[in-house]
């Protein structure tokens, strides 16, 4: 029995051709690995602060107008809130109004947050209505939402 020795001619064209075709093969496995892997990943808002910078606003109903809280944040702190749309009238009927937001803005831009803030008895139930309004507000800003 003899052996006799084979030749095995591959052409460089081939070769290159299958080098090319596994290198995209690795890249498309890598590609599609990445994309399911399952792991949430933090989108660049969450990762860097606790808000989407921005201002947004929750609305007030008072009978049959509408008051506007609007709240200015950016990535990791409150920095203001105001009312927008107050008219005459409004302003006329629940003149606590102003005053109440001024002394929450400044606890809430103090403390960054919405708790342990403190309200005066005679204006309790406007302090609750405005801070529940700011509580939408910065739920829009949560990076969540987004």
């Amino acid at each position: 029995m003899s052996r006799q020795t084979k030749i095995l001619v591959l052409h460089m064209k081939e070769l290159v051709y299958t080098a090319i075709f596994l290198v995209l093969a690795a890249i498309l496995i890598i590609l599609l690995v990445t994309m399911f892997s399952g792991k949430d990943k933090a989108t660049p808002a969450s990762a860097s602060g606790k808000y989407i910078a921005g201002v947004y606003t929750s609305s007030i109903t008072f009978g049959n107008r509408t008051v506007d809280v609007s709240v200015a944040v950016d990535e990791n702190c409150i920095k203001d809130i105001s009312l927008v749309d107050l008219d005459e009238s409004v302003s006329v009927m629940y003149p606590l109004m102003q005053p109440t937001v001024e002394n929450i803005k400044s606890q809430i831009v103090e403390k960054q947050s919405l708790d342990d803030i403190t309200c005066e008895t005679a204006n309790q139930y406007t302090s609750a209505v405005i801070l529940h309004a700011i509580s939408d507000a910065l739920e829009k800003a949560a990076p969540s939402n987004s």
